[in-house]
């Protein structure tokens, strides 16, 4: 139980900083403004139905895909937890060039009836950032034995409730940009790339503790 816990709490903050579902309300709101409250709220849910999958499948298969053409789990760790900590950075530097990336993404949503997966969920919201965190993060577990099954559960279980988490966050996008605003929500993306960034280090930990045991 405490290692799937450990691992929940390891792989949804990974997620949650880099999905960052309150500043992608935000601008949720504004492309969908033209829509009635429950187109709104069924265009949510399609979209945090369609996450689940996209992160779920980067988050076991990106590895072995990577490891199939012959990339190593210590090779594959060191360049995930890179990849993780160059986004963090960049987000923490700044975060507003990536809300207006973000934003030019999800225009072509305006106007458009069927949106939920291109470009809502691709790129939008679970773009080539989070699938890259995802990768990293299924590299990072152990894989082969019963014992790992915890760890396998709680990084799937995160994968959900981020999925959970951005269906919810859309759907009530009216009320979060009422209580927070732009600069609330820049608050706490960038309280969430910290937390990134830590996760990229300790990937990349394990990654060279890996390469070294190897030796």
């Amino acid at each position: 139980m405490h290692d799937a816990a450990q691992n929940f709490l390891l792989a949804f903050s990974a997620l949650f900083s880099i999905v960052n579902p309150i500043g992608g309300a935000l601008i949720y709101a504004q492309i969908t403004a033209d829509r009635s409250h429950q187109d709104r709220v069924r265009l949510a849910r399609r979209i945090g139905l369609y996450s689940a999958f996209v992160m779920l499948g980067a988050l076991w298969a990106g590895a072995w895909i990577l490891g199939f053409f012959g990339v190593t789990l210590a090779a594959l760790r060191l360049a995930g937890g890179l990849v993780v900590a160059f986004f963090a950075w960049q987000l923490l530097q700044a975060p507003e060039e990536r809300e207006e990336k973000k934003q030019e993404q999800a225009l072509a949503a305006q106007g458009v009836e069927d949106v939920a997966f291109f470009p809502l969920t691709m790129p939008f919201t679970t773009g080539p950032g989070t699938i890259s965190v995802a990768v990293a993060l299924g590299s990072n577990l152990p894989s082969g034995k019963l014992d790992h099954i915890p760890h396998v559960l709680g990084a799937s279980a995160a994968a959900v409730a981020m999925a959970v988490i951005i269906a919810l966050a859309y759907a009530s996008a009216d009320r979060i940009v009422a209580l927070l605003g732009q600069s609330g929500a820049r608050v706490v993306a960038r309280l969430a790339a910290f937390i990134l960034l830590c996760v990229g280090v300790q990937i990349m930990l394990s990654g060279a503790a890996d390469f070294v045991k190897g030796l």
